[in-house]
Parts: structure tokens; C-alpha cells; sequence
């Protein structure tokens, strides 16, 4: 009998890791940024990125809600956003 932690530490079969489809998605923009790919071929190599932007997003999210977790259960009250120091450089940099 599988228990809950062995079920929600596995992925699907068909889910790559983040690794995995970010390396693809550079070797996409790679080939798209190339400029000699035809048109149909440029749109499903566009489409294929799409998805594998979600797929990093998605797995980037859980790693947060890990993360969130796990500072919680050690006593820290609260969790700063990465957003908020990238938004300060940015006006900083452009002044």
C-alpha cells in the first residue's frame, strides 16, 4: 500500500522535470531566434514552448509552496516575495 507522501513526492510518467523542459525551451528559442525555420514549423515550435513555459511555471509555483511550507513549520512567520527586490533594481538601474 502506497502512502501519501509517496504519492504526492512522485510526478506523472509523462510530466518531464523542470530541468528537462527548460532545456528544451532554450533549444527552442534558440532555433526560433535562428530565423530560418518555416513558417508552420516556427508555430508548433512556438506552441511546444508555450506548454513548456507552463510546465516550468507549474513547477516553479510548487517549489514556492514547498518552500512556504517548510519555512513555516520551522517558526518563520513570513515568506518575502523574490518580486519585490527585482522591481528595485529595475528602478534603480533605469535612474
Amino acid at each position: 500500500m502506497k502512502t501519501k507522501t509517496q504519492k504526492s513526492d512522485r510526478k506523472p510518467e509523462n510530466m518531464p522535470d523542470f530541468e528537462q523542459s527548460l532545456t528544451e525551451l532554450e533549444t527552442l528559442v534558440q532555433k526560433l531566434e535562428a530565423g530560418d525555420v518555416p513558417l508552420e514549423e516556427a508555430l508548433q515550435t512556438f506552441e511546444r514552448g508555450v506548454a513548456l513555459t507552463r510546465q516550468c511555471q507549474t513547477a516553479l509555483r510548487t517549489a514556492q509552496q514547498k518552500v512556504e511550507v517548510l519555512l513555516t513549520k520551522n517558526g518563520t512567520e513570513s515568506v518575502e516575495s523574490f518580486d519585490d527586490d527585482d522591481e528595485d533594481e529595475a528602478d534603480d538601474s533605469g535612474r
